[in-house]
């Protein structure tokens, strides 16, 4: 491919190769962290938000595609960075742009400095496509001028299954911190935690607990918390055991809480709900999902592996399904029938993407002080 797929400002490192495990290879030209780099490979189609995408800790172990044409005609504000680093395993684009000249505001630096690879110049569009009819693969970016498509092709087979990884133990936070000065204190169990979580919740008066994923219902629910969240954040729920004890020691405990993403998953499974794997996952800022108590449709940002089973959820538990996925009817929300338990599979804060669900939020803070 032309090197003109990368602008002449970010510079290409050399030609490269996405290959895929099931022996399909594109070639493309590299631009981010000289390295290779392999995962499970995934496709957004968020028109913008590529600096939310790519330290999103939700993408620890995946190769993310970017279905808009043009990546990098924005820039990037560090201050809207989701955490400390980009966490994805590589970035795959069709054009990688430079709208600005300051490094520090350029996609690439983040990459780069980040150790991420990436690669442009190829049919991203094609190759989601092509995702759309075979389901979630495994995939690598080569190096530079690595081009022997035969063992691209055998990394690629190589790279662990992403259902039997555990990454949230690479992404919480190590010891538990405070944001916000006053307020209600609201515990939030860091699995991948976005910042634009802890944003809107301080926004709204509350004083937030972070908590390492190691944390047990002792500090979760100590006598000063008033509501608990469980966080967004990586990988199978499956794995996770200690976390959906603690979802169970919530649900028993009566406290307002609220589950997103990875945290409502988890809520599902200690409900005693099963969860399976999507066949290439929701991952973008433009998916319609329905409230089906009052019928409203909000467009949300997404990006998880896995469903929580509508019809395995116990009549006894108390819980029911609240809110359905318009483009294919898997299960978004759950919420429980007498207590304040409320959970969603997408992001409600919209880091990147719309912002109509931003009311999850006003109705959790509105439960403190029931």
């Amino acid at each position: 491919m032309s090197h003109s797929a990368v602008d002449p400002r970010l510079g290409s490192a050399g030609p490269a190769l996405l290959a895929l495990e099931d022996g399909t290879v594109f070639r493309g030209h590299a631009f981010g962290a000289v390295l290779a780099g392999g995962g499970e490979l995934v496709v957004n189609t968020s028109p913008t938000g590529y600096q939310e995408v790519c330290t999103d800790p939700s993408y620890a172990g995946q190769l993310v595609v970017m279905t808009q044409p043009l990546i990098g005609n924005h820039g990037r504000t560090p201050s809207h960075d989701q955490s400390s680093r980009p966490w994805l395993g590589g970035l795959i684009v069709s054009v990688a742009t430079a709208a600005v000249g300051d490094d520090a505001r350029q996609l690439v630096h983040l990459l780069r400095v980040g150790g991420v690879p990436a690669i442009a110049g190829l049919d991203t569009r094609a190759l989601a496509r092509h995702l759309r009819r075979t389901g979630s693969q495994r995939a690598v970016i080569t190096a530079p001028h690595v081009m022997d498509p035969g063992l691209a092709v055998a990394a690629a087979r190589a790279q662990g299954r992403w259902e039997d990884q555990d990454f949230v133990a690479k992404v919480s936070a190590e010891a538990a911190h405070e944001v916000g000065h006053s307020g209600p204190v609201v515990a939030v169990v860091d699995l991948g935690l976005k910042q634009g979580i802890v944003r809107a919740l301080v926004r709204r008066g509350v004083r937030v607990r972070v908590l390492p994923h190691t944390a047990d219902a002792a500090q979760a629910l100590a006598p000063d918390v008033r509501g608990l969240v469980l966080s967004p954040g990586p990988g199978d729920p499956a794995r996770l055991s200690g976390p959906v004890d603690l979802a169970r020691a919530a649900i028993a405990d009566g406290r307002p809480l609220l589950g997103i993403c990875l945290g409502h998953q988890l809520i599902g499974r200690a409900a005693g709900a099963e969860t399976r794997r999507l066949r290439y996952g929701h991952h973008g800022a433009n998916h319609p999902v329905q409230d089906l108590a009052s019928g409203r449709v909000r467009i949300t940002a997404q990006n998880h592996e896995v469903e929580v089973v509508g019809e395995s959820i116990p009549a006894a538990s108390g819980f029911l399904v609240s809110q359905r996925n318009l483009n294919d009817g898997s299960v978004e929300g759950l919420r429980h029938r007498t207590r304040p338990i409320e959970s969603v599979q997408y992001h409600p804060e919209g880091s990147p993407g719309p912002l109509d669900a931003l009311e999850v939020f006003d109705r959790f803070v509105e439960r403190l002080g029931a």
